[in-house]
């Protein structure tokens, strides 16, 4: 009981602080269900890796020009997350198959490979971490 008398006495004096606490975790709660409701499922790129050598797997890059040409991974294509819309047709031919969406960092390929779900692309998958996971890992990127 003491332990509640203690926790309640500090609500009250810090009514403040622990609304903040509440509003915060509300918020990561939040964050986290709608990443799983319209996000797709992740895949490191270790698991990346063994799924694009198994299947046919196509790779879809979603940087901007200047971040493709630092690098990106090998026979990916590449329609920026701001075009993706209007070059959707291009991507009508792999909807049998498996794309994963990647970016730098994982943020900007979540919502290029949900908006792709919606469509009716039925196997999509974000890279997690993106392009920094994928070099982290010491994965090769190409040039070309």
């Amino acid at each position: 009981m003491d332990s509640t008398n203690r926790l309640t006495e500090f609500i009250v004096n810090h009514w403040s602080l622990s609304l903040a606490f509440v509003l915060l975790l509300a918020l990561l709660i939040g964050s986290e269900i709608r990443r799983r409701l319209y996000g797709a499922p992740q895949l490191g790129p270790h698991a990346a890796t063994r799924l694009m050598n198994d299947t046919g797997t196509v790779v879809l890059d979603v940087r901007e020009d200047g971040e493709w040409k630092q690098g990106h991974i090998a026979n990916a294509l590449h329609i920026p997350l701001g075009q993706l819309g209007g070059r959707l047709k291009e991507l009508d031919k792999y909807r049998d198959r498996t794309l994963i969406a990647c970016c730098r960092t994982g943020q900007r390929s979540n919502t290029a490979a949900a908006r792709l779900r919606k469509q009716g692309f039925a196997s999509v998958y974000n890279l997690a971490g993106g392009m920094v996971a994928w070099q982290n890992a010491n994965l090769p990127i190409s040039k070309k």
